[in-house]
């Protein structure tokens, strides 16, 4: 595997695409083009952790995909550390929206540009994001053919293009959260949040309705794999299932899993992520063997019936 880290700014070090490809070497090179998958990992727009990073790169390489990880721009600019949330935030211009969500389109064309170097299947480029990540994932889902992102770029539209969307405990809709906020044990964190993305602390409906997809979807939006669990209290399941709701409504193609058990923040919800048993969950771990089998209708490798060295067989035996 080749392992790069490119900056997306020339004069900033915190927002880059990681990319994890898989090497075509010697007999892998008759594979053809590798689909990929984008990931944008989670933090409340506050950070990009890495526990919903390389642990999720690696599981999509396991698969055969090439895989890129996205640290998008966020409150923090690169630093890990949460910002005391007892005192208002003052906003940042460079985290608030559109600018999360143009860098993943910036990220969709630096994959392209080096896709004959990394042997990429441009057609088929999926996204994938959690909690905060798949949040913008979501907005890259009904902006990605908008003038927000095209004109911004100055790049057609089929090079935009996602093939798929993965959601993994996805916020999509801050006008709903709005309603339930008051009521949150959660609700510092959504404030603070909601002001990095919005930059404002108290933003109007209409520009809390923008930074909901899921009241944004329509036919132009990719098939949808979502996953999320009913215990998860920081990002209600009901965001999961109104996105779920308006890809039915627009007769998107989708797949949805809903798991009983498992906090929020789960990532691949193993050992390979977990940073306390909290994070461990051998139900919810299934979400990566679903995703994978709901990604191979689409992404699936131009293989041939017969292998080479079958083909050759009978040569080798004589």
């Amino acid at each position: 595997m080749v392992t790069k880290v490119i900056p997306l700014y020339e004069d900033r070090a915190d927002v880059t695409l990681t990319a994890y490809v898989i090497a075509e070497k010697g007999e892998m090179n008759q594979q053809g083009p590798r689909p990929a998958v984008l990931i944008c990992p989670g933090g409340g727009y506050m950070n990009c952790t890495d526990r919903e990073a390389e642990p999720v790169a690696l599981q999509f390489t396991a698969m055969g995909y090439h895989a890129f990880v996205l640290r998008y721009s966020t409150y923090g600019e690169g630093d890990m550390a949460y910002p005391d949330l007892s005192a208002p935030l003052l906003p940042k211009e460079n985290c608030r929206h559109p600018g999360p969500v143009r860098e993943i389109g910036m990220a969709m064309l630096s994959i392209r540009e080096h896709a004959k170097e990394w042997f990429v299947d441009t057609s088929r480029i999926a996204v994938c994001g959690f909690s905060a990540g798949a949040h913008n994932a979501a907005m890259y889902g009904v902006y990605w053919d908008k003038p927000l992102i095209t004109e911004y770029l100055n790049a057609e539209k089929e090079k935009l293009c996602p093939a798929a969307l993965i959601l993994g405990y996805t916020l999509s809709d801050y006008l709903y959260r709005n309603e339930c906020l008051e009521r949150s044990a959660w609700a510092r964190i959504f404030y603070a949040a909601r002001t990095v993305l919005s930059g404002s602390p108290q933003p109007e409906e209409e520009v809390l309705r923008a930074l909901s997809p899921a009241r944004l979807v329509t036919e132009h939006t990719p098939p949808s794999f979502i996953w999320a669990t009913s215990e998860d209290e920081l990002v209600p399941v009901q965001h999961s299932l109104r996105m779920a709701h308006a890809l039915a409504d627009h007769k998107v193609p989708f797949e949805i899993h809903i798991f009983e058990k498992g906090s929020h923040g789960l990532s691949v919800s193993t050992q390979a992520s977990a940073l306390s048993k909290r994070q461990l969950s051998a139900d919810a771990a299934k979400w990566v063997e679903l995703a994978g089998c709901w990604l191979e209708k689409r992404f699936a490798l131009e293989l041939p019936e017969v292998s080479v060295f079958r083909k050759n067989e009978r040569n080798l035996m004589i």
